[in-house]
This record gives C-alpha cells, structure tokens and sequence, in this order.
C-alpha cells in the first residue's frame, strides 16, 4: 500500500484558507469603512442641505416679519385716516346745522335777554346770561321747548344782580341766569 502523507497538504491548505479568510476579512473591513465614510458624508451632506434649508427659511421668515409689520402699519394708518375721515364728514354734515342752532338761538331770543356765554356739549347747550326780569326768563325757556330744534330746557341757577355789577349796567338787567337746553335735530323738511 502506498503510503501518502497528507498532512503537509493539510497544512498547506489550511494557511491557504487563513490567507484567503483574512483577505476577505479585511475586503469586508475595507467595504465597511468605505459604507461609513460614505453614509458620514451623505449624512453631513444632508444636514448641510438642512441647515442651507433652514438659513433661507429664517431669512423668508425675517422678510415676512417685516412685510407683516408693514402691513400693522398700513391699517393703523388706514384706521387712522378713516377715524379723520369720519369725523370730517360729521362736521361737513353738521355744519349747516350749527349755523341752525345759533340762528334757532336768535329767535327764541326774547327782548331784555342776553347772553354772556354760549357753551355745547355733545347734544345740549349751556347758556350763561341776564335778563330784565325772572318773566323774561321763563319767556326764554318757553320759547326754547316751543323751537323744533331745543327741547327740556333747565334752568340751573338765578341770581339778581346789583347795581355795580357788570352786566346789569350794561342791559338794564336785574338777573343773572344759567339754564342748559337739549338739542333735538327736527325733521328733513323743517332743516330746509
């Protein structure tokens, strides 16, 4: 019988498959190395690209913020101006009717009655003067719940004069009067 020897050929073989194991032990080491430097990069490249994303987002944001306070400011411009507007069509459309109440003022205006001061506050109207007698004030306040234009006339405070006061001298007048009266707006035809 022939006699073979295999253990050098097993021995052979075996650093063989070491060699070729170890090959493909650093290959799968090198593969994977290569794998996480190019997933670190792709993922460094992605948070740069987040980050690009996000400087241009705060940068939209900061533009739109000034955008939306130019935008506050122009209503509170526009509120503003429509407040102005309104109260200048108030006066526009009050003012024939103030040159009313002073005319309607003249008229119930009866004689040895005049008036010092004329003061109005929203809808009534504060009158200071002297009249001759207490008659001629009640005529006064008559004669204002009478006009179209006054009502509730009120008669706050009588006090006689003395001869060496200033406006007695001047009209003749024994009295001294302060009354408020309402304004009330009359009808369409009675303002034409």
């Amino acid at each position: 019988m022939a006699n073979i020897n295999l253990l050098p050929w097993r021995e052979r073989e075996r650093e063989r498959k070491k060699k070729d194991f170890l090959f493909y032990l650093g290959v799968a080491a090198l593969l994977a190395l290569v794998v996480l430097v190019a997933l670190d990069r792709a993922i460094n490249s992605n948070i740069n690209n987040q980050n690009q994303v996000n400087a241009y987002l705060r940068e939209q944001v900061t533009v739109l913020d000034g955008k939306l306070a130019e935008i506050r400011n122009i209503r509170e411009q526009k509120e503003a101006l429509t407040a102005r507007m309104t109260v200048i069509q108030e006066l526009q459309g009050n003012r024939p009717m103030i040159v009313r109440l002073f005319d309607e003022l003249v008229r119930t205006l009866p004689e040895g009655v005049y008036y010092n001061t004329i003061t109005r506050t929203n809808d009534s109207i504060a009158l200071q003067g002297v009249a001759e007698s207490n008659n001629r004030i009640s005529a006064l306040m008559r004669s204002l719940d009478d006009s179209e234009w006054f009502s509730d006339p009120s008669l706050r405070q009588i006090n006689e004069l003395k001869t060496g006061d200033a406006g007695a001298e001047q009209a003749n007048a024994n009295n001294s009067f302060q009354l408020t009266v309402k304004i009330t707006a009359p009808n369409k035809e009675v303002q034409q």
